[in-house]
């Protein structure tokens, strides 16, 4: 089981507002939504762009390269040119922190 890595400070990662880190060689973006984290990785299923720093639409991702989006509460593909959703992963607040970690092979 791999540990759970530091994303920061609550007060750091405000409402609309991502951050990205690194569980080994896996790019997770975590996105702050309303004052929910949501942890996905950091790869359009299309073409395994950069999904990070593309529009953020309330709980949607849309890929900065063709416009395909994604759920980040689920997933889901919504929209093509994606049609396979994205990896997702738990996400813990401890004392102000957040943390998340690349939970796929536990």
């Amino acid at each position: 089981m791999s540990d759970w890595i530091c994303v920061g400070a609550t007060v750091d990662l405000l409402p609309g507002e991502f951050r990205v880190v690194y569980d080994g060689d896996v790019a997770i973006a975590v996105y702050n939504v309303d004052g929910e984290f949501h942890a996905v990785e950091d790869v359009c299923t299309h073409d395994g762009g950069e999904l990070a720093g593309g529009p953020l639409h309330g709980h949607e991702i849309e890929c900065p390269r063709h416009g395909a989006r994604f759920d980040l509460r689920t997933g889901e593909a919504l929209c093509p040119p994606a049609y396979t959703p994205i990896a997702r992963f738990p996400v813990k607040v401890e004392n102000g922190v957040v943390y998340t970690r690349d939970d796929r092979w536990d």
